[in-house]
C-alpha cells in the first residue's frame, strides 16, 4: 500500500512538530524595571559571546564533517564480466541463432512489431529502472533503448521483497503510439503507460484500480476497438488452490480506463475438470478471421506450459486447440544433458513476410531445478497446423540454436546478450550503462560518475544488502552458469565502511566479498547471508593498500572468491561455496542472481539512518 506523507516521515525518522496554541486575544506586556533591563542586557551579551564561540566551533567542525562524508564514498575503477558456458562454446551453424536470445534474468517477454522493427519488454520485479524496452530488426539481436519507468517519483518499493514490484507487462502499438500495461504488485497495482517513441519518454503510470489480478494485456481489433485482458480470481469461490480465470473488458484510450462489463473468457484452464492451475499471461491475436487466445498454464515452474484457444467472436466462446499444450518441457527426462525447463509465458509476433515467431521464458538449471540465471527470454518459430499455432511438439527439447528468421539485419552496435561474451564497464561516461539496476527505487543518488571522472563512486549506506530499503548496490544479471566477475576499487579510508562485490538473490540470500579498514591494515572478508543469519566465512588481514581487485567466479553450483592487492596476483579467499543457495529453488522468488559493487556503513559500528 502507498503510505501517507506523515507515515513516510515517521519511517524516515523526521521530527513531528506539535502545533503551538496561540493566545486568543492581544497580550499586553508590562515595561520591565531598569534593573531588569540591565540584567537582560548582560544576558544578551553572554548569549552573543556564546554564539560567536559556537560559530567558531561549527566553522572548525564543518570541513571535518564534509571530509567524513567524502571518506564514506568508495570509488570503483572498472567492472568486468566474462561468461563461458560449455553449451555456447560450439560454433553456430551458418544462418542459425542461439537460445536464449536474452540470457539471464529477463523473464515474461512481450513483443510487438512496427514495420520492420520489433520491440520487447521484460519484467523487473523490485529492481529499478523498471521494464526495459528492447529493439531488434531480426528478433535475435536486441538493443535496449530505454525503460518504461525511469522517474523515481513514479514508484515506491520501500519494504518490498525482491520478487514483488513489477510483474509481467505487455507491449502493443496502435495508431502511432506504443502502450505498455502491467502490474506493480504491492505498490500500486495494474497500470497503463504510453509513448510515441519506444525509447521514451514514457507517460506517467495511470493506475487501473478496477482491475484486479496480474498480467494485463491490450488487444486492438481491426475496427480500432481496444480490449484489456488479465488474470484474476474466478467468479464465485475458487474450486481449488491455483484456480484463476482470464477476464476481458473494453478499454477506453481517451480516459485510459476500462469500460463496460467484464467477461470471463477462460475459467481455470483448457480443462477445468483436471484442476489446471495458474492460468495467466493472456494475449489475444487475430488471423484469418479467428481470434486466438494464448495463455500460460501450470505455474512458472517445471509444470509450466502454453495453451491456445480460438473463436470467431472476440467475446467467445473459445475452443481449445487439439495440439495443446503448444509448448512445454514437463514431459522430458529430468536428467537430460543441458536441460531447458519451465518454458511458457509466450507472446507471438508476425514478420513482414508472414512468418510467426514466439518469445517465451524458460530456465537453464545446472542440477535438478537449481538455476541462478533466472528465467530467460527464448525464441522459436511458430508452425500453423489446421489453423492452429504450434511451437514445439510434445517431448521435443527446446534447441540451443535454430534457423534464424528471414530478412533480419544485425545492428553493428548490439551489446552482447546471448552466447559467451565479455562485458566491461570502465565508467567513462556521465550516466550509468543500461545493464545496471538499483535494488528498489533510490530516494537519493547512491551512485555517481561525476565525482571522480572515469570512476564509479558509491555513497556508503547504512542500508545493507539485508535491508528492505535501497542499499548502495549496483546490480547486473548473472547470465551464465560459468562466469567470472571482477572489479577494482580504492579501499575505504575510514573504519566502519566496507565495500566490494556481491552475488545477490534476495535480502536473505547473498554473498558479499569485501574489504574494510582494520586499524592500520585492511581486512578482506567474505560474508554469507542465508535466511536470517549473516556469517563471515573467511577473512584475512592485508597491508594497507590503495588499490584492490576482487573476483567472484561461478561454475554451476559453486562460487569461488579471490582478491589481488596492488597487482601481486590473485589469491584465493575461499573456493567452491554453495551457489545453489542463490537459486530460486532454494531461495524462492522469481528473479535471477545479480552481481555488482556495493558500499555500506557497517551496522555494528554505525547507527541506522
Amino acid at each position: 500500500m502507498r503510505s501517507t506523507t506523515a507515515d513516510a516521515a515517521v519511517r524516515q525518522g523526521e521530527p513531528h512538530t506539535m502545533p503551538v496554541r496561540q493566545p486568543s486575544g492581544p497580550v499586553r506586556h508590562a515595561e520591565p524595571a531598569p534593573s531588569l533591563r540591565r540584567l537582560r542586557a548582560a544576558c544578551a551579551a553572554l548569549m552573543l559571546a556564546r554564539h560567536v564561540v559556537l560559530g567558531a566551533v561549527i566553522a572548525v567542525l564543518a570541513p571535518t564533517t564534509v571530509q567524513a562524508q567524502a571518506q564514506a564514498d568508495v570509488a570503483f575503477d572498472w567492472f568486468d564480466y566474462r561468461g563461458d558456458d560449455a553449451v555456447f562454446a560450439t560454433p553456430l551453424p551458418a544462418g542459425h541463432y542461439r537460445n536464449p536470445v536474452l540470457a539471464g534474468f529477463y523473464p515474461d517477454p512481450s513483443v510487438t512489431r512496427v514495420g520492420e522493427r520489433y520491440y520487447l519488454v521484460n519484467s523487473t520485479f523490485a529492481y529499478f529502472p523498471a521494464i526495459p524496452v528492447f529493439e531488434s530488426t531480426d528478433l535475435v539481436h536486441w538493443t535496449q533503448i530505454g525503460n518504461v519507468v525511469e522517474r523515481r517519483e513514479q514508484l515506491n518499493y520501500d519494504g518490498l521483497g525482491v520478487s514483488r514490484g513489477m510483474f509481467a507487462a505487455s507491449i502493443r502499438h496502435h495508431d502511432g503510439r506504443f502502450y505498455v500495461v502491467g502490474t506493480s504488485v504491492d505498490s500500486g497495482g495494474n497500470f497503463i503507460a504510453s509513448a510515441s517513441n519506444p525509447a521514451g519518454p514514457w507517460s506517467p503510470l495511470t493506475w487501473l484500480p478496477s482491475i484486479d489480478g496480474i498480467d494485463p494485456s491490450l488487444f486492438f481489433d481491426t475496427d480500432g476497438s481496444a480490449y484489456l485482458l488479465n488474470n484474476g480470481p474466478p467468479e464465485g469461490t475458487p474450486l481449488y488452490e491455483g484456480h484463476r480465470a482470464i477476464w476481458m473488458q473494453r478499454f477506453d484510450l481517451a480516459t485510459n480506463q476500462p469500460t463496460g462489463p467484464r467477461k470471463v473468457l477462460l475459467n481455470g484452464g483448457v480443462d477445468l475438470a483436471s484442476k489446471p492451475i495458474w492460468i495467466e499471461g493472456p494475449h489475444l491475436y487475430q488471423r484469418d478471421g479467428w481470434y486466438y487466445l494464448s495463455c500460460a498454464e501450470g505455474g512458472t515452474g517445471p509444470q509450466h506450459s502454453q495453451v491456445v484457444l480460438r473463436s470467431r467472436n472476440v467475446w467467445g466462446p473459445y475452443a481449445a486447440s487439439p495440439y495443446n499444450p503448444i509448448l512445454t518441457q514437463r514431459d522430458l527426462p529430468a536428467e537430460r544433458a543441458h536441460p531447458i525447463s519451465n518454458a511458457g509465458h509466450v507472446d507471438l509476433v508476425d514478420t513482414p513476410d508472414g512468418q510467426w515467431w514466439a518469445v517465451f521464458l524458460a530456465s537453464r538449471p545446472y542440477t535438478g531445478e537449481r538455476y541462478n540465471t533466472g528465467r530467460e527470454t527464448f525464441l522459436l518459430p511458430v508452425q500453423w497446423r489446421d489453423g492452429w499455432p504450434s511451437i514445439l511438439p510434445a517431448g521435443e527439447p527446446i534447441p540451443y540454436h535454430a534457423q534464424s528468421p528471414r530478412g533480419g539485419k544485425t545492428p553493428a552496435d548490439q551489446a552482447p546478450l546471448s552466447g559467451n561474451f565479455t562485458w566491461r564497464d570502465d565508467f567513462a561516461g556521465t550516466s550509468l550503462q543500461r545493464e545496471w539496476l538499483y535494488l528498489r527505487v533510490p530516494k537519493q543518488d547512491v551512485a555517481n560518475l561525476r565525482a571522480r571522472p572515469g570512476w564509479l563512486t558509491l555513497h556508503a549506506s547504512a542500508h545493507g544488502l539485508d535491508s528492505t530499503s535501497t542499499p548502495a548496490f549496483l546490480a547486473r544479471r548473472q547470465q551464465h552458469t560459468r562466469f567470472t566477475a571482477s572489479t577494482e576499487l580504492t579501499a575505504p579510508t575510514q573504519a566502519g565502511v566496507s565495500a566490494g562485490l556481491a552475488a545477490f538473490q534476495n535480502s536473505n540470500a547473498w554473498y558479499a566479498l569485501g574489504v574494510r579498514r582494520n586499524g592500520n591494515a585492511l581486512e578482506v572478508f567474505l560474508d554469507k547471508r542465508d535466511g536470517d543469519n549473516t556469517a563471515t566465512l573467511a577473512h584475512t588481514r592485508i597491508p594497507a593498500t590503495t588499490q584492490l581487485r576482487l573476483q567472484i567466479s561461478g561454475d554451476g553450483g559453486a562460487y569461488s572468491f579471490a582478491f589481488d592487492a596492488d597487482g601481486r596476483g590473485w589469491q584465493s579467499l575461499r573456493r567452491n561455496d554453495d551457489a545453489g543457495m542463490l537459486s530460486t529453488a532454494q531461495a524462492g522468488g522469481f528473479v535471477g542472481s545479480m552481481i555488482g559493487p556495493f558500499a555500506q556503513l557497517e551496522p555494528d559500528r554505525t547507527k541506522e539512518d
